[in-house]
């Protein structure tokens, strides 16, 4: 398989990204949502949140080889052509969820340099983007956390609408992001 997308499929690259980021989604809201399961405080409840937030940045840091490849690439046409109103409506919910990988990180980076915490990735220690505030740090939770639940939707809609694509519409909306079959 070509590592670029063509006209008709996408790339061995652009599929590998898309699919590592479902991985990561299921396990960026797996470890904030088991977390609930031990008590605040005890080890194996931050450990799960240090691990959402280094999972959530390496979503970030993903996301930018991401559009680096959408736009250095051209973007497989779906056949048939759907109507224009789903066109535009998917070219959005991809412009959310973009959003969404972008968003949501950068949110959490900004959340833990208000609360004055540390801020890990695999090792290292990211640097606060900005100075203790807990009052912000505050808000930007409220915002982190609305977000997130309004993600658990695109992500959903997103998996439908494929899913919608292959089995009633029978185009290759879906199989344009599956690995080529020999």
């Amino acid at each position: 398989m070509n590592w670029k997308n063509t006209n008709t499929r996408y790339g061995s690259l652009t599929i590998g990204i898309h699919w590592l980021m479902l991985l990561l989604f299921v396990a960026v809201y797996g470890t904030i949502e088991l977390r609930t399961l031990f008590e605040k405080g005890s080890d194996p409840r931050e450990a799960l949140k240090t691990w959402h937030f280094m999972l959530g940045m390496l979503v970030f840091a993903l996301i930018w080889l991401r559009l680096a490849a959408r736009f250095s690439n051209p973007t497989p046409v779906i056949r048939p052509t759907p109507p224009r109103l789903q066109e535009i409506s998917g070219k959005l919910l991809h412009l959310a969820l973009y959003a969404l990988m972008i968003g949501m990180p950068l949110t959490g980076w900004l959340l833990l340099s208000a609360a004055g915490k540390p801020i890990p990735f695999f090792g290292l220690e990211l640097p606060a983007l900005i100075s203790e505030n807990k009052d912000l740090a505050g808000q930007i939770k409220e915002l982190h956390e609305v977000v997130g639940k309004m993600g658990y939707f695109l992500i959903g809609l997103h998996a439908v609408a494929a899913l919608y694509h292959h089995f009633i519409k029978r185009d290759d909306t879906l199989t344009r992001m599956l690995p080529e079959r020999k």
